[in-house]
């Protein structure tokens, strides 16, 4: 299709961080179909960050999530402010990632010529109105070929894939300080970092004798996706047990700092482990300094999270622990593997199966193959605890991280 006179685009993901860097092919595509447009993305605010590690937008607007918690007079004048400052920045074209009534309000607000979004549903009478183009949903492909297809159907295509970000140098120089100051000198050689200790790592197994180092993120913002505290530091004991050098990170949320300094106390009270060979980074890092660590480390191990899509980006090879998310949508995305061409990911989804243990290039989903899984729930019966989690096993799981690490 022919789209004429855009200037000005705007881009909505008013979801999670994982989310928003899962619209890069999005980003991209936009990009090289106009190269001239200046393009805007509209996030929701503490997500913005993971846009500065992405060259293909020019400008990052942070909604405020507080306007949902005000009372009624103030988050009406507080929202009307809004729709007003996004209706005078005036854009040609509004590409509509996020599927809520917000965001379709929104879209509709600015006055955009061209409005495209996934054909709706739910939410409230005649919000497909709202658009001048539907694009058709397909509920078994990966998040990463549902956003495209919001482009992809009306011509808007590109043949790169990847989900990638950029890390400056500075921030790979304060991580590789952090580390020196931890006596951990063990990371892996990057594009911008003096050698130090170099080590190979071909089709998903390292190679036999190298110095080792692993990122473990073992926390989520929704605890229901999380494993067993015990298990967890079994795996981080087993590890260090075997002179892997492990860098332990959770966000600086209250609820998973508290998780994850639980986990290191656990396996510190089992045995003594030198302060060079674990690393506590938990709450100490933002998410470009978080790129940085998994670009140095050899694996990442952890649960479905934000920081696994990043490790991904990075090009760390991920094994991840999956509960009542599907794998299919949400699985890690191997840009390696995402050069085949879109047809042959439509015809072969990465994911796709109950096998408990899936992969997509270099990456590892471990999950249940049991009947309710994936359920999409928060937890079992309102628990929020999920037994598909809790029931999993940490020698499978080892298992799988030997075979990964050659071990």
């Amino acid at each position: 299709m022919n789209f004429s006179g855009i200037k000005k685009i705007l881009v909505i993901k008013l979801r999670h961080i994982g989310d928003v860097l899962l619209s890069v092919p999005v980003f991209r595509a936009l990009r090289e179909n106009f190269p001239e447009a200046h393009i805007a993305v509209l996030v929701n605010s503490g997500t913005e960050e993971v846009l500065e590690t992405i060259p293909f937008i020019n400008e990052i607007i942070a909604f405020d999530r507080s306007i949902k918690e005000m009372n009624f007079p103030q988050k009406y004048i507080k929202e009307i402010s809004f729709l007003k400052m996004m209706r005078r920045k005036g854009f040609d074209m509004a590409v509509d990632l996020t599927g809520g009534d917000r965001a379709a309000m929104i879209s509709f607000v600015t006055g955009a010529t061209y409005r495209l979004a996934h054909d709706t549903r739910g939410g409230f009478g005649g919000k497909k109105y709202l658009y001048t183009h539907l694009a058709l949903r397909n509920d078994n492909q990966h998040t990463v070929l549902q956003n495209l297809d919001i482009v992809r159907q009306f011509g808007i295509k590109t043949d790169n894939l990847s989900v990638d970000i950029s890390i400056s140098e500075d921030v790979r120089v304060f991580v590789k300080k952090v580390f020196e100051k931890n006596g951990t000198n063990k990371i892996k050689t990057t594009p911008l970092s003096p050698p130090l200790i170099r080590r190979e790592f071909k089709g998903g197994v390292f190679s036999e004798g190298n110095a080792k180092v692993v990122h473990v993120h073992p926390t989520s913002r929704w605890l229901f996706k999380c494993w067993k505290d015990e298990y967890m530091a079994d795996v981080i004991n087993w590890l260090t047990d075997r002179g892997i050098t492990v860098i332990v990170t959770s966000a600086p949320d209250k609820r998973e700092m508290e998780k994850a300094k639980k986990i290191l106390s656990i396996v510190r009270s089992r045995v003594t482990v030198l302060s060079s060979q674990l690393l506590d980074l938990c709450g100490k890092t933002n998410l470009k300094q978080l790129a940085a660590i998994s670009e140095v480390s050899d694996l990442f191990f952890g649960v479905d999270s934000a920081p696994m899509h990043i490790a991904a980006a990075v090009g760390t090879p991920v094994v991840a622990l999956f509960g009542p998310s599907g794998a299919f949508h949400w699985g890690p995305w191997d840009n390696e593997s995402s050069k085949l061409s879109i047809k042959s990911l439509e015809f072969n989804p990465p994911y796709l199966g109950k096998n408990r243990i899936l992969t997509f290039g270099i990456h590892t989903v471990i999950q249940q193959d049991w009947k309710c899984v994936p359920c999409g729930k928060d937890g079992c019966d309102g628990s929020k605890t999920s037994r598909c989690l809790a029931e999993m096993k940490t020698e499978e799981v080892i298992n799988i991280l030997k075979g990964k690490l050659n071990i």
